[in-house]
């Protein structure tokens, strides 16, 4: 997939993630598609290890791997920033 469609597929899985997942994280929406993008290369990664396949063409599956990897992101990042 080209550069395009990466933003627009981690902007779609973040998005999908941070409906999944509301909080106070207090990010807007640049770094809403930054975490999706690295979600879905999460997502693949996870994918591809356990033989699920990859997030190679824009279809449900590789949506449902991108979304997946995007929680485990955005959780990940709420649990860094995370005030005391």
């Amino acid at each position: 997939m080209g550069i395009l469609t990466w933003i627009i597929f981690g902007l779609i899985a973040g998005a999908i993630a941070k409906l999944i997942m509301p909080g106070n994280q207090g990010m807007g929406w640049l770094m809403t598609i930054i975490l999706g993008i690295v979600g879905a290369f999460v997502g693949g990664w996870i994918g591809s290890m356990l033989g699920w396949g990859t997030v190679n063409d824009f279809d449900f599956k590789s949506m449902l791997l991108a979304v997946v990897g995007a929680l485990l992101v955005l959780w990940i990042y709420g649990m860094v920033t995370k005030k005391a």
